[in-house]
């Protein structure tokens, strides 16, 4: 402790003497010239460097996503178009005639059932989504969401045609029970 209280005190008795000179010019040249040298910066680590790089991969990358989705459709795809038509025509024929049927028979029973007429015309409404869907980018997996509503529609006018057809078989059922 000693000695850093002596160094202390020198230097606050002698505080004078030492502000009041000044170096020479010559030796911060020569400082400056024994310091490192800053060793230069090459292209590739510079950081504007960088960002125009990633600029340019957001960029790229837009654009691919992008030409991805508005691609034209593959040869296949078309074919699975023009092979869809055939179907269409076919599962359509099937719906109507199923529903010309079930017109008669509420013609002649005076039965309705208007929650199945709902159904079907959403059933048609989610149809018309897909088929916009199929003319923008046909994909197999379009094409058989759309058999799929197809063979649903069916089975839902099929369900409706047995209730008309067998109202008798559920009526008599309880009379059987109760004799």
């Amino acid at each position: 402790m000693k000695t850093k209280d002596s160094l202390k005190t020198f230097i606050e008795e002698n505080r004078e003497s030492f502000d009041s000179q000044t170096p020479p010019d010559s030796s911060w040249q020569k400082i400056k010239s024994n310091l490192a040298k800053e060793p230069k910066q090459f292209f590739w680590n510079s950081i504007s460097f960088w960002r125009v790089a990633a600029f340019m991969m957001l960029g790229l990358s837009a654009y691919l996503f992008m030409a991805k989705s508005y691609s034209k459709p593959d040869k296949q795809d078309i074919a699975a178009l023009k092979g869809f038509s055939d179907l269409e025509v076919y599962y359509r024929g099937e719906i109507t005639e199923k529903l010309d049927l079930v017109k008669r028979y509420q013609s002649q029973t005076g039965f309705n059932d208007d929650e199945v007429t709902q159904n079907l015309k959403k059933l048609e409404a989610m149809y018309l989504v897909l088929n916009d869907q199929m003319k923008k980018k046909p994909t197999q997996d379009l094409r058989d969401a759309m058999v799929l509503n197809f063979l649903v529609r069916i089975d839902l006018i099929n369900q409706q045609l047995h209730k008309l057809d067998n109202p008798k078989v559920s009526a008599e059922k309880p009379k059987s029970i109760q004799s």
